[in-house]
């Protein structure tokens, strides 16, 4: 090997070392709608035989979701009733528990039996592109991780969300975190839309108060859905809430041109439910994933180095064509 050989050699180990952040310049979603193509998407989907679109039903999820078509439902998301002594009232929850809509219910048997009985549904309903996303506790999460095994389902992520909220304690650490179990019924055939460069199974998101206004006892942040929506669903999707309560997912579903379906038992929810979803418009919140990432201007002044590095790529790419 001559020197002139060795060196070209050196020079390309040089070229391939790697640049922090440099992926961030080249990164495309993978999938990706315009405005107009997620619009037409959804109005395309909006006629179904097999289910009625777009409706709440006021009935247990366990029966709504036995009514359902076998493979009907892209994407569930679920928070389903604690199991444990709450109703959402208390003052340690920082609210005026005036502002609580009566008729939450607890779990009052065996919170497996509960949990295995409504997971057990899901396999049949969800498609095979499908995804399931179930909040837990830390104090029933056992629960929920038996019963998707017995199910069937495989699971793909758990997810900390982490908000700004605790409950003081004397004796233990404070409980300020969420966790978000990610199920498919098939590993390798799932839908996933990695549209942000480095998706961390750590989402920090604060609970939204809401002073003044009436409420279920749980609300979940619209933003928390939204991630839930945009990783795993695309425009014109059928998104199924088995425990509705304040209809956060249906909102966050037509804001983004997807489709709800939902169930729940409380009917005292019923105008929390409609004034939340339909003062949402169709693809009010929807936004191109392309244009929700920084614009290389943006990353070149946040990382310089990367820039330069990624200009003389561009460079070399733009010669070879």
């Amino acid at each position: 090997m001559d020197e002139s050989t060795d060196q070209k050699k050196s020079q390309d180990g040089l070229r391939r070392k790697y640049v922090p952040h440099l992926a961030k310049f080249f990164f495309r979603p993978d999938f990706d709608w315009s405005a107009e193509e997620a619009k037409n998407l959804y109005e395309n989907s909006r006629s179904r035989d097999d289910v009625k679109l777009d409706s709440v039903r006021y009935v247990d999820c366990v029966k709504g979701m036995r009514d359902l078509p076998s493979d009907s439902i892209d994407l569930i998301v679920a928070d389903p009733p604690f199991g444990i002594d709450f109703d959402g009232k208390s003052s340690m929850y920082n609210r005026d528990g005036t502002r609580v809509v009566e008729g939450y219910e607890e779990v009052l048997s065996s919170y497996d039996q509960f949990t295995s009985e409504w997971i057990g549904e899901i396999p049949r309903i969800l498609k095979d592109t499908g995804s399931a996303y179930i909040f837990s506790g830390w104090n029933n999460l056992e629960d929920i991780l038996r019963s998707a095994r017995k199910a069937g389902l495989a699971m793909m992520n758990h997810i900390i969300w982490k908000y700004q909220f605790g409950v003081f304690t004397k004796r233990r650490f404070v409980t300020s975190h969420y966790h978000l179990i990610l199920f498919t019924n098939d590993p390798k055939n799932y839908f996933f839309n990695k549209w942000e460069n480095y998706p961390e199974d750590v989402w920090i998101i604060n609970r939204d108060y809401r002073p003044g206004q009436s409420k279920n006892s749980t609300k979940l942040p619209l933003q928390v859905v939204q991630r839930c929506i945009d990783f795993s669903s695309q425009p014109g999707d059928l998104v199924l809430d088995p425990f509705m309560g304040n209809g956060t997912t249906a909102a966050a579903a037509r804001g983004n041109w997807r489709h709800f379906i939902g169930f729940e038992i409380n009917k005292q929810l019923r105008e929390i439910i409609d004034q939340e979803v339909w003062s949402v418009k169709p693809g009010q919140f929807y936004i191109p994933y392309s244009d929700r990432l920084p614009s290389i201007e943006e990353l070149g002044a946040m990382y310089p180095r990367a820039y330069k590095e990624y200009l003389r790529q561009r460079t070399k790419q733009d010669r070879a064509s």
